[in-house]
């Protein structure tokens, strides 16, 4: 299974659609407040060069958002990632 990380918020609606859309697909993923933990916004910063949530990790690689996750899914390109990644791990 694919190492998930996900920097999130507990008012952003986008974050709960990028769990919705990982959980439909039955995947877990380890979130990551930046409201709890007021450290990990500038880790979050400086992994990502963004400063919005969320901000979606798979193994490492910077996914992006929401939108950027949900276009992935949408092409197809998502299910090449988490793919490539159980190809990896074997």
């Amino acid at each position: 299974m694919p190492k998930i990380e996900m920097y999130t918020t507990a008012v952003c609606p986008y974050c709960v659609r990028a769990k919705l859309l990982l959980q439909s697909r039955g995947l877990i993923w380890e979130e990551i407040r930046i409201d709890l933990e007021y450290s990990r916004q500038s880790e979050m910063l400086e992994r990502s060069k963004r400063r919005s949530v969320p901000q979606i990790f798979i193994d490492g690689m910077h996914i992006g958002g929401f939108d950027d996750l949900a276009k992935l899914d949408t092409n197809g390109e998502l299910d090449q990632i988490l793919e490539n990644s159980k190809d990896v791990k074997k």
